[in-house]
Order: structure tokens, then C-alpha cells, then sequence
């Protein structure tokens, strides 16, 4: 259910910081509701093509009693589209630096696809920044290439590289940044398609308008399709010792929900939620329920391992 109040309203402050020369955006609210107790403070890092945006139905419900940070990541949403060297590395990067620069305590990462990728790769590469992590419908990009026999291997990556040159890039972007391709393309991600409001096609069609946008599409497009955009999930999740949350939508038509099954056995900490009338992105599909099920594992799940570490 669509919140009221138009988006910017429900999103908080709207700041602008400059990482590395670039100008990125973030959000921030405070926590309405903690009455003077320390919490631990969110990060929310959305998916591809996504922005701070896409957590409007959720900000006002976790910031009660936490503090909440969203953040454009470099490329995305209102944060500058760099002619950068585009993987998740750099994401992570950008995401530690945040960190460091505005809080500096140990925090909950909550991410959507890609941004649970960068989610996941952050608390490996940083454990002192995170106290847990959740993930929302994380994808394995590694995946690609262990789905496809050797021998149509180069096939395909030929047929991508024809399809990936910066013309016909150039042109393929003119057409999916229409409103009305876009709703078509929201329509595969979200299970329902009353959930494809009319807010959620400009939120998701505004930044495709910006200055550099359409390199950076084409920039992104032939990133992902390359080994080292992002590690293996399956190499990352058993390294992990914070609590881990797994929210799949069972009807994701992007990344199957049979995945997150397989990836249950990697890690004793990861616990596994499936909502049931979810796509590739339950956290704006079932705001309410996905509200309710992140502050409770925050409260039962994290108060609990941070008592179990004092006593050690």
C-alpha cells in the first residue's frame, strides 16, 4: 500500500556529498522514537536502476526507532553518472567511505539485488562497520557462467558483445527510458502489477534523464556482463560471522527464489524469510510486512547476539 504524502516527503533530508570528486546524494532521518536509547543505525542501499526513492514506503517505519541513511550509489538515482570503472567494489568503496565520514559505529547494511550484493561484499570487506546484514533477493552474478555450457559460452558472450557496442547502446537506452517501457519492465520485477503506480514509473524513469546518463548505461551494461564485477555469493556468505537475514519475494521473476534455498546451507547465520505475494522487490511490494519483519529481527536477533558478546 502506496503511503500519503508525495515520495519526497516520506524520504527525509536530502543531502548531496562529494565522493571522490562526484557529487552523490543521500537521505537521512532520525530516529523519532528511541527516547534517548542508543540504536543501531540502518544503511539502505538499493538495486539496479533503483534510488533512495524506492525506500519511501519503508523510511518512516524503521526510523522510528532507528536512524536511517539511504544512498544513491555512484551512477544511480540523483548521484552523479561518472565515467567510472562500474563493479562492485567500487560500491562497497563508496559505501565504507559513507560510513566512515557520517557514523563511524556499527550499523545494519539492508539492501535490495545489486545493493544486497554490495551488502554482502561490504561486511566481508569491512566486518568493524556492520553488526548485520539484510539482504533482499540477492543475485549471484557468477552464476551466469556456471548456468551456461562451455561450448555455448562463447556464443552467447559474442551474441552480448554485438548487442553491448555503445551505438547500438546508445539506442537501445532511448527506448527503455520511455515511462511507459519502463512500467512494462516494472511490471516483470514486482509481482503484482497494482503495485506499479504511477509514482513508482517517475521514480524509476527520472535519473535515466540526467546529464551522462546514457553512457553510463552502456558503461553498466557491459560491467555486469564481466567476471570481476562482483565475487561468487558462495564464496562471500561462509566468511560472514554477523547475523544475516535473507527476505526473498517466492514470485521474483529476476532471480528465481529457488536460489535462496541453495544458499541456506553456507552459512549458520543466515536466516531465510519468504513472502509470499513478493517479486524482485518485497520491501516496496509488502512494505508493511517487510517493515515488521526487519525491526523485529533487529531487536530479537541483534539485541540478542550483542548480549551474548558482552557476556564473553
Amino acid at each position: 500500500m502506496t503511503q500519503p504524502g508525495h515520495w519526497h516527503q516520506r524520504i527525509g533530508a536530502q543531502r548531496d556529498w562529494v565522493w571522490r570528486g562526484w557529487q552523490t546524494r543521500y537521505t537521512y532521518v532520525r530516529a523519532s522514537q528511541a527516547n534517548g536509547e542508543p540504536t543501531t543505525p540502518l544503511i539502505l542501499i538499493h538495486g539496479f536502476g533503483a534510488s533512495v526513492e524506492h525506500w519511501r514506503q519503508n523510511i518512516p517505519a524503521l526510523s522510528q526507532k532507528h536512524a536511517v541513511y539511504a544512498l544513491d550509489l555512484l551512477g544511480f538515482g540523483a548521484s552523479r553518472k561518472a565515467p567510472a570503472d562500474y563493479k562492485v567494489d567500487l560500491w562497497v568503496q563508496q559505501v565504507y567511505d559513507f560510513w566512515q565520514t557520517f557514523i563511524g559505529q556499527p550499523v545494519v547494511l539492508v539492501g535490495n539485488s545489486i545493493g544486497s550484493l554490495v551488502c554482502l561484499v561490504a561486511a566481508a570487506a569491512h566486518p568493524e562497520m556492520v553488526s548485520g546484514i539484510a539482504l533482499l533477493n540477492l543475485p549471484d552474478v557468477s552464476l551466469r557462467e556456471e548456468a551456461l555450457p562451455g561450448w555455448l559460452q562463447p556464443i552467447i558472450n559474442g551474441l552480448e558483445g554485438m548487442v553491448a557496442s555503445p551505438p547500438l547502446l546508445r539506442t537501445l537506452f532511448q527506448v527503455l527510458r520511455r515511462p511507459s517501457v519502463v512500467r512494462r519492465w516494472a511490471g516483470i520485477a514486482y509481482a503484482s502489477r497494482a503495485s506499479v503506480t504511477d509514482e513508482l514509473v517517475e521514480i524509476l524513469a527520472m535519473p535515466a534523464q540526467d546529464e551522462g546518463a546514457t553512457k553510463t548505461f552502456s558503461t553498466l551494461f557491459q560491467a555486469v556482463r564481466k567476471p570481476q564485477f562482483a565475487p561468487p555469493v558462495k564464496t562471500v556468505l561462509p566468511t560472514l560471522k554477523n547475523p544475516i537475514l535473507l527476505i526473498w519475494g517466492s514470485q521474483d521473476r529476476m532471480v528465481p527464489s529457488s536460489l535462496a534455498k541453495s544458499f541456506l546451507g553456507l552459512n549458520p547465520q543466515l536466516e531465510l524469510v519468504e513472502l509470499d505475494k513478493a517479486g524482485h522487490c518485497p520491501h516496496d511490494e509488502c512494505p508493511e510486512q517487510f517493515n515488521q519483519i526487519l525491526l523485529y529481527w533487529i531487536e530479537a536477533g541483534l539485541s540478542k547476539t550483542t548480549e551474548e558478546e558482552s557476556q564473553l
